[in-house]
C-alpha cells in the first residue's frame, strides 16, 4: 500500500466511523480496524515489505491512523484505546443486587447429617466411585447368584470393576486400614441400573455409618436404635420416633428396616406416609460375623452394627419434594425456593 492509498484507507475508515450510529457497528469497525487481525495491525507486520528509504514515513502515517482511528472509536463509546464495547448505560446508577444462592438440598443433608453424627463421636470416610467386586460385594457377603451383581442392575466395566451401587465399600477399606474402634459415616453417590419412577434414579446419594468395638466394649441393637433415635430427632424434629421391622441384608445378623414416624402428620396418616404412619428410611443390622472375617477382624473379639439410607430419600421427605428428579435438573426455580 502506497502513502496515497493508506491517506485514502484511513479517510474512509474515519468516515465509517463517524457514519456508525449503534454499538455493535462500533465493534465492527474496531475489528475491521484497530482489533488484532484488522488492517491497521496487518500494516504495521507488514511493514518489513515497505521500501526502506519510505519506512519512516509510511509508519509515522499509520500511527497517526491507528490514533486518529482509536479516538474517533472512543468518542463513538467504543472504549478506551479501541478496546472496549459500547455501552448502553447509565453509568452513574447503582448496580443491580444478586441475592445470594442457596446450598442443594443433598448438600444440605449430607452436612447437617455429618454434623448430628459427629456430635455422637462418628467421624466421615471417603473412597472411590470405582469399586472391585471383593470390596463391593465378596467382603459384605454378597452370594455369587445375588441379582445386584448382574449387569441389568450394576454398572459394570469388566469383570473386577464397577461403579460402587452403595457406600458400604468405604466402610470395608476403613476395617481393612484400621483396628477397632472404628466409628464412621460414609457419604456419598452410588450408581445403580434404577429409573423405574420418580423416586428412583441411576446416580444417587448414600450416608452408611459403622461402629465397631471390641469385646469389651460390646455393641448391640439398643445403640443401634439409641444412635438412629437420636439422628431422627435431630433431622426431623423433636416428635419423631424410630420403629425397627426384621429384614434381611447379607452382611448384617439381625438385620432390619427401619422407619421413621410421620413428621408431617405426626403418625396419624397423611399422603407422605401413605396413610400408615410411619415412613421407610434405612436398613441396618448387627455386622455379620464373616463381614469381620473378610477384613481381617476376629468375630469373636468384637461387635458392631451398620446402617444406612439414601440422602435423596431424606431429602424428599423433609422438604416435600414429590419427584427426585428434580434433584438433578439444576433448575434455579425450584432451588430458589428451598432458601
Amino acid at each position: 500500500m502506497t502513502l496515497t492509498e493508506l491517506e485514502n484507507a484511513k479517510a474512509r475508515s474515519l468516515e465509517e466511523i463517524g457514519a456508525a450510529n449503534d454499538a455493535a457497528a462500533v465493534e465492527a469497525l474496531r475489528v475491521k480496524y484497530v482489533g488484532r487481525n484488522g488492517l491497521i495491525p496487518a500494516l504495521v507486520k507488514g511493514m518489513k515489505d515497505v521500501p526502506k528509504e519510505e519506512r519512516p514515513a509510511f509508519g509515522k502515517a499509520v500511527q497517526a491512523w491507528r490514533a486518529e482511528a482509536e479516538a474517533a472509536l472512543q468518542a463513538k463509546g467504543a472504549g478506551a484505546k479501541g478496546q472496549g464495547e459500547a455501552v448502553d448505560a447509565d453509568l452513574t446508577m447503582p448496580g443491580r443486587w444478586r441475592s445470594l444462592g442457596v446450598k442443594h438440598p443433598l448438600t444440605r443433608v449430607i452436612e447437617e447429617s455429618a454434623a448430628i453424627f459427629g456430635k455422637l463421636g462418628f467421624t466421615v470416610a471417603d473412597g472411590p466411585e470405582l469399586e472391585n467386586r471383593f470390596n463391593n460385594f465378596t467382603a459384605l457377603n454378597t452370594p455369587p447368584h445375588h441379582p445386584s451383581m448382574d449387569r441389568s442392575d450394576t454398572f459394570w466395566f469388566g469383570d473386577d470393576c464397577l461403579l460402587r451401587t452403595q457406600t458400604s465399600p468405604v466402610q470395608i477399606r476403613t476395617m481393612m486400614a484400621n483396628k477397632p474402634p472404628v466409628r464412621v459415616i460414609c457419604p456419598g453417590r452410588t450408581f445403580r441400573r434404577d429409573t423405574t419412577d420418580a423416586t428412583h434414579s441411576a446416580n444417587f446419594h448414600q450416608i452408611e455409618g459403622l461402629y465397631v468395638d471390641c469385646k469389651d466394649k460390646p455393641v448391640s441393637l439398643a445403640d443401634l436404635k439409641s444412635v438412629l433415635a437420636y439422628f431422627a430427632k435431630e433431622m426431623m424434629g423433636a416428635g419423631v420416633t424410630v420403629r425397627f421391622r426384621p429384614h434381611f441384608f447379607p452382611f448384617t445378623e439381625p438385620s432390619v428396616e427401619v422407619d421413621f414416624s410421620c413428621h408431617v402428620c405426626k403418625g396419624k396418616g397423611c399422603n407422605v406416609c401413605k396413610q400408615s404412619g410411619w415412613i421407610e428410611v434405612a436398613g441396618a443390622g448387627m455386622v455379620d460375623p464373616r463381614v469381620f472375617k473378610f477384613v481381617g477382624y476376629d468375630p469373636e473379639e468384637v461387635s458392631g452394627y451398620a446402617f444406612g439410607f439414601g440422602v435423596e430419600r431424606i431429602a424428599m421427605i423433609k422438604y416435600g419434594i414429590p419427584d427426585i428428579r428434580w434433584l438433578y435438573e439444576n433448575d434455579v426455580r425450584f432451588l430458589s425456593q428451598l432458601g
